[in-house]
């Protein structure tokens, strides 16, 4: 999970919220307090995702490898934060709009808040993540950003208001993310190529040492994806990119 989200104020205030969510396709909805147990990153999405013409998002699913199905988005922004999860060891499962909460304003205003994603950690930990590019957080999702902080804080779920994605971090992500389906591990070279990059060396390089690189390559991409392989990806993953085994 990539971690610049923006931290805001927020103390603990669980009492006064509440939180509606889809099991087994009925709406249940119970106290802030009483859920800090349920599994979000299992659930189906609260509401759905528009899709008409003249939109100005980009709704859509991807296929998360880590839970080997189908998760919504609404915009490119979205997508690359669920590529991002995806990629992220740390991460076990996430749910895209998991949940409404609710809650009254200290000015006496109802308020109601979709998270775009609830991720679960491998220990066992949670995170609650909110997408918008910073040149567009109004007033108004800044006030809901700020609840949904101090409710994830009664909790003690962490929460993530994010915005863009380093550029360069994100297409070698992009890339990456198009071979982390399990077919790419198999033709029998994954060893061979693990093998191959004991010692760091460039990418195309190593690759060609084992085999034709148009079938190797997929296979370094994909173990790239997995964490079995290791590279900056700070800079643009190409030919001389310096790849190596990630021991253990």
């Amino acid at each position: 999970m990539d971690d610049a989200g923006e931290p805001l104020s927020g103390g603990d205030r669980a009492a006064g919220f509440e939180v509606a969510w889809v099991q087994e396709g009925v709406e249940v909805r119970r106290p802030l307090a009483d859920v800090a147990e349920v599994a979000f990153e299992e659930v189906a999405p609260v509401r759905e995702f528009p899709s008409y013409r003249g939109q100005r998002h980009f709704p859509g699913l991807y296929w998360a490898a880590t839970m080997l199905r189908h998760v919504g988005f609404e915009s490119w922004l979205e997508r690359d934060h669920a590529i991002a999860m995806d990629f992220d060891p740390r991460v076990t499962g996430f749910a895209s709009q998991p949940f409404w909460l609710f809650w009254t304003s200290a000015e006496g205003v109802r308020l109601s808040h979709a998270p775009d994603y609830f991720a679960r950690r491998a220990d066992g930990s949670a995170v609650v993540v909110d997408c918008r590019p910073e040149g567009r957080r109004n007033p108004r999702d800044l006030a809901k950003f700020a609840g949904t902080q101090a409710a994830c804080e009664g909790v003690g779920w962490d929460y993530q208001l994010v915005g863009e994605i380093d550029r360069v971090r994100v297409a070698n992500l992009r890339w990456l993310a198009g071979f982390r389906h399990p077919r790419f591990g198999g033709a029998g070279l994954t060893e061979a190529v693990e093998a191959a990059f004991v010692v760091p060396g460039p990418l195309v390089g190593q690759a060609a040492q084992v085999a034709d690189p148009i079938r190797v390559l997929p296979v370094v991409f994909h173990l790239l994806w997995c964490g079995r392989l290791a590279a900056d990806l700070s800079r643009p993953l190409g030919d001389h990119s310096l790849v190596s085994r990630v021991e253990g």
